[in-house]
């Protein structure tokens, strides 16, 4: 059974994440995320479970609609991804579990932490991008070092 029926079979999801694209929101291997079915239009700042063309289901945050698509981004990545319709929307993040302690995504502490994460985007998406250079940089320093050797 794939997400999109079991979220119409009992409206909801709690499961752990795969990969580091939500990061620091949620921890992979170690948080519960619950994702509910849409009851609503989505709208920006909300997490949204949806299934790309390939099949592949992914858990981003929206940052704006753009004509008949949703503009994407994970909060630990820097690209933003274009064009997710409505048609490819699976559910909503309603809450992360951690430590056995449920945050809803409703509450002031994750609403704030969306709103600087979103709003911050271009400085967030700049430093990703910088430390991501700066590691390609080291690790073409060390394979230099090994040759020399």
């Amino acid at each position: 059974m794939n997400f999109r029926e079991l979220l119409a079979r009992d409206g909801k999801l709690v499961y752990t994440n795969r990969g580091d694209s939500m990061k620091p929101l949620i921890r992979e291997g170690r948080d519960l995320i619950v994702v509910e079915r849409i009851r609503q239009q989505p709208k920006r700042y909300d997490v949204i479970l949806y299934r790309r063309d390939n099949g592949e289901y992914v858990l981003h945050r929206i940052l704006r609609k753009r004509g008949v698509g949703y503009v994407l981004c994970g909060d630990h990545q820097w690209r933003p991804e274009y064009g997710i319709r409505e048609d490819q929307i699976l559910g909503i993040l309603t809450a992360v579990i951690r430590e056995g302690k449920e945050v809803p995504m409703g509450s002031l502490p994750a609403r704030l932490y969306a709103h600087v994460w979103c709003d911050g985007f271009y400085l967030r998406a700049a430093a990703l991008r910088a430390r991501g250079l700066i590691r390609g940089i080291r690790r073409r320093l060390r394979k230099g070092r090994g040759r020399q050797a």
